[in-house]
């Protein structure tokens, strides 16, 4: 310890608060100080704590990971931003698996499991009783082994269907519309029998599990095969899976519906959600995006405008509808939709918005794809015409949104290149018929099926 006994000043100079309330904790009594403690000891405790993440992040990267999410599965933003963070790390996340899943996010095979307390309407009760059954048996080989093992007065039959729905049976029945069909007459079923093995009567079935030639496991495989079962349907198409599962369980976890696009994506859009902060204000961006929300809300002038809730790969946001872009658009703002919305970024009371100016279905979407050979692509007349035709199709700059891909194509490589905003077109068929008048290879190519 130190005792103060001299200050001068040193003119002006950068200084930082600490943030401690009133009296900084390192003052003593009597003039004496535990020579600035609280900076050093904090930063070292800080340090090493660094070190002992990083060094588990770098050597155990599915079990930090796993329990990175399972510390904020409260926190949905930073589950996507995890969950992203694993994919770029190269580890897949998969959906609930009744016969492997835990309480929590487990690393499991090289993977990470969503755990069973992560997917709504199934309580802790519930969860218990699952893990309790798997624990004393086998794993389950049907819904309806399932069903005659558990509890069903903690696990319903809401419970049974939010497992279902995201995927958690998949391994047992990848028909998810199948298995709910089966659940209403597997459910009575098991139910029943619960009831009679309650008041002592069994099942023919069980009670031939004792001194008899079959076994137990002879009975149970001739009961279930007495298991009333549904007709046979389709499953459900992968977008409504892919829906429920959302729904469920807050993110798209077995697959997502902008994967298909993402390379396509990369060519119409230089920059993804997760970049929106590192943009200048008023830039102007275009995103390929899934529609989660829609919040309509009245202005003080009685305009109706919407605030949206979207993401893509990398992240989620919010984004604005004002009044004049809501008239002009607001049919397309479907919730579950795939769009690629046009928008300037804006940043108020310290947040950052994409503010729409229109917006396009990823299925209408055509891109103008222009070829060039390398001699082409080399030539400063060849290019100037080029120039001078896009230009020309380009008009109204602020109704431009169309982009034009130049393909460079050699014997042995294709090179792919978005042209700049600047060349965005208007009308993307007049464009490619003005560019093929001019005996150049032109051709349109839906974003949806592009590579």
């Amino acid at each position: 310890m130190v005792k103060i006994v001299a200050r001068k000043s040193v003119a002006k100079e950068n200084v930082y608060d600490i943030g401690v309330a009133r009296d900084h904790n390192f003052a003593i009594k009597n003039n004496l100080i535990a020579s600035n403690c609280f900076n050093k000891s904090h930063s070292t405790a800080y340090g090493y704590v660094t070190y002992q993440t990083a060094y588990l992040k770098a050597n155990y990267p599915l079990e930090y990971m796993a329990a990175l999410l399972t510390a904020n599965s409260g926190d949905t933003d930073k589950v996507q931003k995890y969950i992203n963070n694993c994919t770029s790390m190269g580890i897949p996340i998969d959906p609930p698996d009744i016969n492997r899943s835990g309480l929590d996010f487990t690393p499991a095979a090289g993977k990470i499991l969503f755990g069973f307390s992560a997917v709504r309407n199934v309580g802790q009760n519930a969860i218990a009783c699952i893990l309790e059954a798997r624990s004393e048996g086998n794993e389950f080989k049907s819904l309806a082994d399932f069903c005659d093992r558990v509890d069903l007065r903690a696990v319903n039959r809401r419970t049974l269907e939010s497992l279902i729905y995201c995927g958690a049976f998949d391994k047992i029945e990848a028909n998810r519309q199948q298995l709910i069909r089966d659940l209403e007459l597997v459910y009575d079923w098991a139910q029943s029998r619960a009831k009679d093995r309650a008041s002592g009567q069994g099942n023919l079935f069980d009670l031939l599990g004792g001194g008899f030639t079959n076994t137990n496991s002879q009975a149970k495989t001739k009961a279930f095969e007495a298991v009333p079962k549904a007709e046979s349907v389709m499953d459900f198409p992968p977008q409504e899976k892919l829906r429920m599962e959302k729904e469920l369980l807050g993110f798209y976890v077995s697959d997502h519906p902008l994967k298909a696009l993402r390379q396509s994506a990369s060519l119409l859009t230089p920059i993804n959600l997760s970049q929106l902060n590192e943009q200048r204000e008023d830039t102007k961006v275009c995103v390929v995006i899934m529609l989660n929300n829609v919040k309509k809300v009245i202005t003080k002038k009685g305009d109706p405008m919407a605030i949206l809730q979207i993401e893509d790969l990398t992240a989620q946001t919010e984004a604005v509808v004002f009044p004049k872009t809501y008239e002009r658009i607001s049919f397309l703002l479907q919730v579950d939709v795939r769009l690629i919305i046009w928008g300037k970024v804006d940043r108020r009371d310290d947040q950052t918005q994409l503010i729409v100016e229109d917006a396009e279905p990823v299925e209408t979407v055509q891109m103008v794809m222009v070829e060039l050979n390398p001699q082409q692509a080399s030539d400063i007349e060849e290019l100037h015409r080029l120039k001078t035709i896009l230009q020309e199709q380009s008009g109204d700059k602020e109704k431009a949104k169309m982009p034009v891909i130049g393909i460079i194509q050699s014997d042995n490589s294709r090179k792919l290149v978005r042209l700049g905003w600047q060349f965005c077109v208007q009308d993307s068929r007049i464009t490619v018929q003005a560019l093929q008048n001019a005996r150049f290879t032109a051709h349109l190519k839906p974003l949806i099926g592009s590579s």
